[in-house]
């Protein structure tokens, strides 16, 4: 896995990122524990943003226990990430639990909330799950490509970014009051994340 992580971190290090202050600021929360989300098609951005942003941070990804995650994993692990082994679709009693661990013992964690298998865009109720019952505030990661490959084939009709492109990145804080509401708070975070992330092609 090594001339992999090699190359995914030269190809990250080579794209551009346009950050508003304002998104910065959030990118960059480290006062508490957070919980990350972020589309599945977008995954490619996440060991980016682990170094540009959060690599003073321990951040535990949710991945999914089947053998693509165990690449996945073993990608993570030689970035500096760590995993937990779960589905968003399927948030088990054993994933929710290491999750909300994880952020009682001060960790971040980071989930792709429609994934492993979609439906593109849908948000399932995990990371709701577990900000709520550990009162946490969510980061909603969003970009949008100047210039990327698209998979048409793939579920999540996933993005790579081409090298040295720009990628607008945005980041919104939901704080825990929004979250009161539950089936209000997954509508909205839903909605939000759609709009950050928005779709071209």
């Amino acid at each position: 896995m090594w001339p992999f992580a090699l190359l995914m971190r030269l190809w990250g290090m080579s794209l551009r990122f346009e950050v508003s202050e304002e998104d910065l600021r959030n990118y960059t929360k480290c006062d508490e524990p957070v919980a990350m989300v972020l589309w599945h098609n977008r995954l490619f951005l996440a060991a980016e943003i682990f170094r540009r942003y959060r690599n003073g941070r321990r951040v535990y990804a949710l991945v999914s226990p089947s053998q693509d995650g165990a690449w996945l994993s073993a990608f993570f692990g030689l970035i500096g990430m760590r995993t937990v082994r779960g589905s968003s679709k399927n948030l088990g009693r054993e994933a929710v639990t290491a999750l909300v661990n994880v952020l009682k013992d001060g960790n971040d964690v980071g989930i792709t909330p429609d994934g492993p298998r979609g439906p593109r865009y849908e948000l399932k109720p995990g990371a709701l799950i577990v900000a709520r019952r550990t009162q946490t505030p969510l980061l909603l990661f969003g970009a949008d490509f100047e210039s990327a490959w698209r998979f048409r084939k793939a579920w999540d009709m996933f993005y790579l970014p081409k090298p040295f492109s720009k990628v607008r990145m945005r980041c919104e804080l939901v704080t825990v009051d929004q979250l009161a509401d539950r089936n209000k708070a997954a509508e909205q975070l839903q909605q939000r994340l759609r709009e950050l992330n928005p779709d071209h092609g």
